[in-house]
């Protein structure tokens, strides 16, 4: 019996770019000897997106959709797919086509011997990207590798291939803040990395803005380490026993009879520097009360308006 593999491909705006998916897709895995699924999660496009998928679901009987309510993220939305596909392996993959679909082979091939997750990492910082770009993202993967237990590749994608039984954990998992690339990689199991070279964008431009980015970091940060925390702590230690070591100081130098609270300068800046301490920590604690707080809501990390892939019989569906 032929094995079934399930591509999970978020998609936001990309409806220029659905078509030729389809066929680069189909062209790496027709000669592999696998069955094949397309699962497209349309995450709150505002484009001609859902419309194109459709369009495709019609033409050929192995394309489903999902189409969410809104946009939830990228990270939701790739989970919406894989809670839903049924493959003995789910591909994910991005719409806009720089994930090169020739590298599936060789993916299935780590899979066939014995990888439960294979996943895919740039080999060089990406050349259609600027240089603020590439600068921050390779800042982002190191901090988040120092303050994780998880080692993060500079460049890691959402490009993998997951077992059918890596899948089934992932969705028992209902947080709030969902970083799949810090997952797959806290989930463990037997993982291989492979490098690739990002190809040019066919349409379009990147979804994530500035904003979103620095979100996803910051959201990323907390959901995998408390050590911010400890550095906060550690901060306030610090800085409480240079408090103490400063009071002799200032006794010796009163009773020597010099004027030690002089100078109004250095006392306002030093008013500014400890208040934006305080601030910094207090926005540290705050972070991680917010997330707190949402999960204890229990609110649905995403809703699904309409698919064809299963019979709804109360439509939305939340999960």
């Amino acid at each position: 019996m032929k094995k079934k593999l399930s591509i999970v491909i978020p998609a936001f705006n990309e409806e220029r770019n659905i078509c030729q998916i389809v066929l680069e897709i189909s062209k790496a895995l027709n000669e592999t000897g696998y069955l094949f699924e397309f699962i497209f999660i349309n995450d709150g496009s505002f484009d001609n997106t859902l419309n194109e998928i459709k369009l495709q679901s019609k033409k050929y009987d192995n394309i489903f959709y999902i189409d969410l309510s809104r946009n939830f993220g990228k990270d939701y939305a790739l989970k919406a797919g894989i809670n839903l596909a049924k493959g003995d392996a789910i591909i994910t993959i991005d719409a806009d086509l720089q994930h090169p679909a020739s590298l599936l082979p060789k993916m299935l091939q780590y899979w066939e011997t014995g990888y439960e997750i294979v996943y895919t990492y740039r080999d060089k910082p990406n050349p259609y990207t600027n240089i603020l770009s590439r600068i921050s993202s390779a800042l982002f993967y190191k901090i988040i590798s120092i303050v994780s237990d998880n080692t993060l590749e500079n460049g890691l994608s959402d490009f993998r291939l997951v077992d059918k039984k890596v899948a089934d954990e992932l969705v028992k998992i209902n947080e709030y803040e969902f970083f799949f690339r810090g997952m797959i990689k806290w989930i463990g199991y037997s993982q291989i990395g492979i490098p690739y070279t990002p190809s040019a964008r066919l349409t379009g431009t990147p979804a994530y803005s500035s904003f979103k980015l620095i979100k996803l970091a910051i959201g990323s940060i907390m959901a995998f380490s408390v050590k911010p925390l400890y550095l906060a702590t550690g901060i306030g230690l610090v800085f409480s026993l240079l408090a103490l070591f400063y009071i002799p100081y200032i006794l010796i130098s009163y009773f020597c009879g010099y004027d030690a609270l002089s100078g109004w300068a250095s006392l306002i800046a030093t008013v500014a520097f400890f208040g934006g301490l305080q601030l910094l920590v207090l926005g540290i604690i705050g972070s991680y009360l917010g997330s707190i707080f949402l999960q204890t809501k229990n609110r649905p990390n995403y809703i699904i308006r309409s698919t064809n892939l299963i019979q709804i019989e109360n439509d939305p569906v939340e999960f």
